[in-house]
C-alpha cells in the first residue's frame, strides 16, 4: 500500500470516528440528565475518550503502513503509551464523577450536616487514594511497554501490592500517609468541616488529601498536618458526635453581690439571644478567697462559633449590669487604717 493511500485511510477513519464520537456525546447529553453519573462522566472524558478511539484505530492501521518493521515497532509503542494514558485518564475521571455524584446527593450546606460530612470525607479520601493507585498503575504499565524500562515497571507493580505497601522502607512516609488516609476514611476520627484543636490552635478541617490535612485556623491561617499525625497523636475534635457544646464565663465579684438579681440578669441575657440553644443555663459559685468569690456562668450553644459569640455577649452584658445596678459588687481591696495607741505619745510640732 502506498503512503498516500495509507494516510487517506487513516484520515478517513479518524474523521468518521470523530464524527461518531461527537454525535454520540450530543445524544447522551440530551438523553441523560447532567446530575446523573453518566452525564457527569461524559462531561469529563470528552477528550480522553476521543483520543482513545483514534489510538485504537491507528493500532490496526500501523501494520499496513508502508514503513520498515523498526518504525512500525516505534509507532506501536507510542500508540500503546497513548492508550495507557487515556485509559488512566478516563478511570480517574470516572472516580471523580462518582465523587461529585455523592457530594451532590449529600450537600454540606444544611443545618444538620453530620451525615453529609461523614460521607463527603469518606468519598474524598477514597477518591484521592484511588487516583494515587491509578496513576501508579498507569506509570507501571507505561514503563512495561518500553523495552528498556520493563524491570522498573515490574517493580512499581510489585510495590502496589499490600506487601509492598507495608515493607517499602524507602517510601515509608508516603505509604504510611496512604494507609492513614484509608484508616481515616473508614474510622473517621476527623471529617470535613470538623472543629479541632491541633497543636493548641482552634480550626476547622478544610481539606483532606492523600497525604496531608489542611486545617483552617480561626484567623485564616492554614495548618498543614500529615495524615499520620491524626492517627498517632491525641487531639480534640469538638464535633465528633454533635456540634453542640458547653461554654463558661467566669467573673470575680465581691461578697456583697446580689446573687438573685445577677441570676435574673443572666437568664434575661440568655433568653434574649438567638445564640443560646436553650439546653443549659447554670450559675454557680466555684471558688472563694480573701478578695471575693468566683462565679461560673455555664451555657450551651449549637456549635463552637455561636458558643464563642455567646460567651463574649454574656461577659459584656454581665459586666454592664454590675456597673449599672451593683457597682459595689466588683472585687475591691479592703485596707484597715491603724489607729494610734492611747498610751503612745503623740508628736506635736512646736509653735513658731
Amino acid at each position: 500500500m502506498s503512503g498516500w493511500a495509507w494516510l487517506l485511510i487513516v484520515a478517513a477513519g479518524w474523521t468518521s470516528l470523530w464524527l461518531l464520537h461527537y454525535l454520540g456525546g450530543k445524544l447522551i447529553v440530551r438523553l441523560v440528565p447532567a446530575e446523573h453519573f453518566l452525564g457527569l462522566l461524559c462531561a469529563r472524558i470528552v477528550w480522553p475518550s476521543r483520543v482513545f478511539l483514534l489510538a485504537v484505530f491507528l493500532r490496526f492501521c500501523i501494520p499496513l503502513a508502508p514503513i520498515t518493521a523498526k518504525w512500525q515497532a516505534y509507532l506501536i509503542v507510542g500508540d500503546m503509551m497513548v492508550l495507557i494514558v487515556c485509559t488512566t485518564w478516563m478511570l480517574m475521571s470516572a472516580v471523580e464523577a462518582l465523587f461529585q455524584l455523592v457530594v451532590a446527593r449529600h450537600p454540606l450546606n444544611v443545618t444538620d450536616n453530620l451525615r453529609s460530612r461523614q460521607i463527603y470525607t469518606q468519598a474524598r479520601v477514597l477518591a484521592r487514594s484511588t487516583h494515587f493507585l491509578l496513576v501508579l498503575l498507569g506509570v507501571s504499565f507505561a514503563l512495561l511497554v518500553l523495552p528498556g524500562a520493563r524491570q522498573i515497571g515490574t517493580s512499581l507493580l510489585a510495590s502496589a501490592g499490600v506487601a509492598g505497601l507495608v515493607a517499602g522502607i524507602a517510601a515509608r512516609p508516603v505509604l504510611g500517609n496512604f494507609i492513614a488516609g484509608l484508616q481515616i476514611a473508614f474510622t473517621q476520627p476527623i471529617r470535613i468541616d470538623d472543629v479541632v484543636i491541633v497543636e493548641g490552635e482552634w480550626g476547622r478541617i478544610e481539606e483532606i488529601t492523600a497525604t496531608y490535612v489542611v486545617v483552617r485556623v480561626w484567623d485564616e491561617r492554614r495548618l498543614i498536618v500529615p495524615l499520620q499525625w491524626f492517627v498517632e497523636t491525641v487531639f480534640q475534635n469538638w464535633t465528633r458526635r454533635s456540634a453542640s457544646l458547653l461554654g463558661t464565663v467566669f467573673l470575680w465579684v465581691d461578697y456583697s453581690v446580689n446573687m438573685q438579681g445577677l441570676n435574673t440578669a443572666f437568664k434575661a441575657l440568655c433568653e434574649s439571644s438567638e445564640l443560646w440553644d436553650r439546653r443549659v443555663q447554670v450559675l454557680q459559685v466555684i471558688d472563694t478567697n480573701e478578695w471575693g468569690m468566683q462565679l461560673r456562668f455555664l451555657v450551651s450553644a449549637a456549635d463552637s462559633g455561636r458558643l464563642f459569640d455567646l460567651r463574649c455577649l454574656l461577659r459584656e452584658g454581665l459586666v454592664a449590669y454590675l456597673a449599672q445596678h451593683q457597682p459595689q459588687a466588683f472585687v475591691r481591696v479592703r485596707m484597715l487604717e491603724a489607729q494610734p495607741s492611747p498610751t503612745q505619745p503623740v508628736d506635736v510640732a512646736p509653735d513658731r
